[in-house]
Order: C-alpha cells, then structure tokens, then sequence
C-alpha cells in the first residue's frame, strides 16, 4: 500500500529532531539538516522536473530556516540551535554543495573550525567541553579527509592538499586507517580498519586527481 505521508518543508524542518552524524540528543543540529539540503539538490540536478522543483524548493525552506536558527551573526556555522560550538562533520554538506555559490559562510566555517578544532595538522571533530582537544578522544581521520573535500571545493588546492598529505600519513603499517589518531603518542585509536575513512581517502584523492591532472 503507498504512503500517504509526503515531503513538505514543514515536515522535514519541524518539529522534528532526527539525529544525524554524532548528533546524540534530541536537538536542532545543523549537520542533519545541511546534508539533508546537498541531497535534495543533488537530486534536483540529476533528475530535472516537477519533481526536481518540490526537491529544490524543500532545499530552500530547509535551509532557511537552518540558517535562522544556526548560523552566528559573524557568519558561520555552529554545531546546532543554542551550541556555538564549531562541528567538523559540517564540512562534508559543506564539499557536497548544500550552499549556494559565493556564500560566504562556507569559508567562514571551514576557517572557524579550523581554528577550533585542529592540533598539528589532524582535526578533531568537536570539542568536549572545557577539555583540551585530544584529552577525551583522538583526531577523526575521517574529519580530516572531509576538509580536503571542503577546500577542494573552495578551490583551495594548497589547504587541500596539505590536510590530504597530513592524514594520509596517519595509516598504519598495513596501510590501513583508523577511526581516530592520537597526536600526541602518534599511535592509531579506536576501530581498526575504519572503511568511512578509506572510502573519504580514496574520494578525497580522486578529487585531488582531477584538479591535478584535469
């Protein structure tokens, strides 16, 4: 029997809550709802129509209210409603194109996070706390190859590349990567192999590729 249920901007920016990645309490998080804007987009641009112009209308309501809600008034990004703490998971919607061209708090919040969230050329992907980065869990290798994909994006080749070369050197003797990477002992932590970090990995340098070579 179909759904009756459909798709309005109403139903997929309130009341909810549904959790995305490492979102884990019952929230308004930017992260869901910026991947939930890039899929709808990519969507709109792969299959033209009527359809296509629900899919990107929702991507617009979605992401207005988002902004409302999350982005700070020095223009960046925060983790969710009511948290100005940064997200590094917020640079994957970011390299997916949940931002209209030229919008200036794509930058801002690669710069922001950045700046909050990185130790020695490894990204953390929040802060615990009060806690020093690296105290309550190790760098998220995983975090590191989305800001490759975010600065590519930017057309940041210099950032890109740099992050891409100082995570690719966090593998172990195999070659294979971890979830996490503790900066200071420089030994590998947590699920042992990570198969979200390898397939980052290998986009992140099909990516690169392209922009080399293309």
């Amino acid at each position: 029997m179909p759904s009756t249920w459909q798709w309005t901007p109403s139903s997929a920016i309130g009341p909810h809550r549904t959790p995305g990645l490492w979102e884990l309490e019952n929230r308004w998080w930017t992260h869901s709802r910026l991947c939930a804007v890039a899929g709808l987009r990519s969507l709109a641009r792969e299959l033209p129509g009527r359809a296509a112009r629900r899919w990107d209308s929702l991507a617009g309501a979605i992401l207005r209210e988002t902004r409302r809600r999350c982005l700070t008034p020095e223009g960046h990004w925060t983790r969710a409603e009511g948290d100005s703490g940064a997200e590094a998971g917020l640079l994957l919607p970011l390299a997916r194109g949940c931002l209209p061209a030229g919008d200036p708090s794509g930058p801002r919040t690669r710069r922001f996070i950045e700046d909050r969230l990185a130790q020695d050329g490894y990204l953390y992907r929040f802060r615990h706390g009060d806690m020093p980065l690296g105290e309550a869990e190790g760098a998220f290798l995983l975090c590191g190859f989305m800001m490759v994909l975010a600065a590519h994006r930017e057309g940041d080749s210099i950032s890109a590349f740099r992050w891409f070369e100082r995570t690719r050197a966090a593998c172990g003797p195999l070659g294979l990567f971890a979830e996490e990477y503790d900066v200071g002992q420089r030994q590998l932590r947590g699920n042992l192999p990570q198969a979200f970090v390898h397939a980052q990995m290998l986009e992140a340098a099909a990516r690169l590729g392209i922009r080399r070579h293309g």
